[in-house]
């Protein structure tokens, strides 16, 4: 899987970040686009999935080549459990597909809350911060606004956004996307809020989380 490291090339970050130095010259808003590798661990899914596999593959072998002997079975589990462990970690497709989408979802948007805190998006000066989440593993896109602009925005006002740079994702576009997107806040963020006299560059204009 590619890493966030990795997900934006150089030239790519360069441009993402002149978007937004471009947009919030126009707008008291902030924009911070945020790439991880995962929300979450997903440890249940792992160690779920390994018992399975393993006491699945377990019986059968011993069933097969043991005559269903418990000394035949136990050896076999214990040993295809840490090899089916590690298989699921580093197969991000077969772990996806050991963990409920309603948990993905739960998990992303808690992501997003936390950065949105620990990245000081609550703390600009009008409320005007948003936060475009892209997150790796889960293939999930997030966007969290503050309170200021949730005011004067209506519901699903984000959705498009986050169709439009989950396509890109998927279609190996996701900076054109993304970049388009952050052009469409910035005009709904300078309707809203306009640029002031003595605004300032608050916040990051990208954060890679490794």
């Amino acid at each position: 899987m590619v890493t966030a490291k990795d997900f934006f090339s150089p030239d790519e970050q360069k441009q993402i970040e002149a978007t937004i130095r471009e947009v919030e010259k126009t707008t008291s808003g902030e924009i911070v686009p945020l790439v991880v590798d995962a929300s979450y661990d997903y440890p249940r899914a792992e160690l779920i999935g390994a018992g399975s596999l393993s006491l699945a593959t377990g019986i059968f072998l011993s069933w097969v080549f043991g005559g269903e002997s418990i000394w035949t079975f136990l050896p076999l589990f214990l040993v295809g459990y840490p090899l089916f462990l590690m298989l699921i970690r580093f197969t991000p497709a077969l772990k996806r597909r050991l963990i409920h989408p309603e948990e993905i979802a739960a998990e992303v948007e808690e992501k997003a809350l936390v950065s949105f805190i620990e990245h000081g998006l609550h703390k600009t000066r009008d409320s005007t911060g948003i936060l475009i989440l892209i997150s790796l593993f889960e293939h999930r896109v997030q966007v969290l606004a503050d309170q200021g602009i949730n005011e004067k925005v209506p519901a699903g006002t984000w959705d498009s956004l986050i169709k439009d740079v989950t396509a890109g994702i998927k279609s190996g576009t996701a900076c054109e996307a993304l970049c388009r997107e952050i052009r469409i806040c910035g005009e709904l963020l300078e309707e809203h809020f306009p640029a002031r006299h003595d605004d300032t560059d608050e916040l990051p204009n990208l954060i890679v989380e490794e």
